[in-house]
């Protein structure tokens, strides 16, 4: 029986876009088993009423809890806005957010300042980065601007050159106007578009301006969360990573491959593998660690 910190940890989001939170953990926490679900037949969750998303969330959480996961990192700006809290009362074991650490991670970035947060319009909407940053700071003002076409982008890979630089800078524009000097990422799409976010950033501030990956401050809160709870694993090899989700499209391979950084190929079989795994598939089969994926119904 696999004991409670050697089982893998949970994580979800409303699609892909969440893989960037699995890849910032598979950087800081190699050896920890990880179970994604995303939410793709239902995807986006930032255009939802907060009782919808409290439902799905819910529904998300209990599928990675039949699964056997020792916590929950909710991989979602606008669950962590709006349902953090019930998840936390719903459910028997540790679940961690996304806002949080971003929100810290700023606080220590902006040194006082103004700080600028894109996201979803449900994110933004629900206030939640004010809430955050007032927890920590009672000095330091937060200014929001929701940005549903860097959600498009970076879904097409559409993540350099002249048009997401220009749509950065529309983004951007109020909130350096209003003072901020600090700028987090969030949403979870939006690391795909640092290059282009940093550069306009820059320019229309007259130099650069810290530019907060609220999954890498995910990351780095999980690692020290499952070590001072003693949930850290016991193992030392690599750990495993197996993607479920809702549904199955045909760009699935490609989105998944440039939000998780590391090669995936479906193979229509309900099966993600690797190219060496690919190419030495069945009595040859690779060693080489494939990805699992999953289609489940919600």
């Amino acid at each position: 029986m696999t004991s409670q910190r050697d089982a893998p940890l949970g994580v979800f989001d409303s699609g892909l876009g969440g893989l960037t939170v699995v890849r910032a953990l598979r950087r800081r926490c190699p050896a920890e088993d990880i179970v994604y679900l995303g939410d793709t037949a239902r995807v986006p969750y930032g255009t939802r009423s907060p009782e919808t998303v409290v439902r799905y969330a819910l529904g998300c959480a209990r599928v990675l809890i039949g699964r056997g996961v020792k916590a929950i990192v909710v991989a979602c700006n606008t669950v962590s806005a709006v349902a953090i809290d019930m998840l936390r009362v719903e459910l028997d074991l540790p679940v961690l957010g996304v806002i949080l650490p971003g929100a810290r991670a700023a606080v220590a970035a902006s040194r006082g300042a103004t700080i600028g947060v894109l996201g979803t319009a449900g994110t933004i909407a629900s206030g939640a980065y004010p809430r955050a940053v007032a927890s920590l700071s009672t000095r330091t003002e937060v200014a929001g601007q929701a940005a549903p076409l860097l959600v498009s982008l970076a879904e097409e890979g559409w993540v350099e050159g002249e048009v997401p630089r220009l749509v950065a800078r529309r983004y951007l524009e109020p909130l350096i106007g209003a003072g901020a000097r600090s700028v987090v990422l969030g949403c979870t799409h939006f690391p795909l578009l640092r290059a282009a976010i940093e550069a306009e950033a820059a320019a229309l501030a007259g130099g650069p301006l810290p530019i907060v990956d609220s999954a890498s401050a995910t990351a780095d809160d999980v690692a020290s969360f499952l070590a001072e709870r003693g949930l850290a694993t016991s193992r030392t090899a690599p750990g495993s990573l197996a993607l479920l989700v809702t549904d199955l499209p045909k760009s699935f391979a490609a989105v998944a491959t440039r939000f998780l950084g590391e090669p995936v190929v479906a193979d229509g079989a309900g099966r993600s593998l690797t190219p060496i795994e690919a190419e030495n598939d069945g009595a040859g089969r690779s060693s080489t660690q494939g990805v699992d994926v999953e289609q489940i119904d919600l």
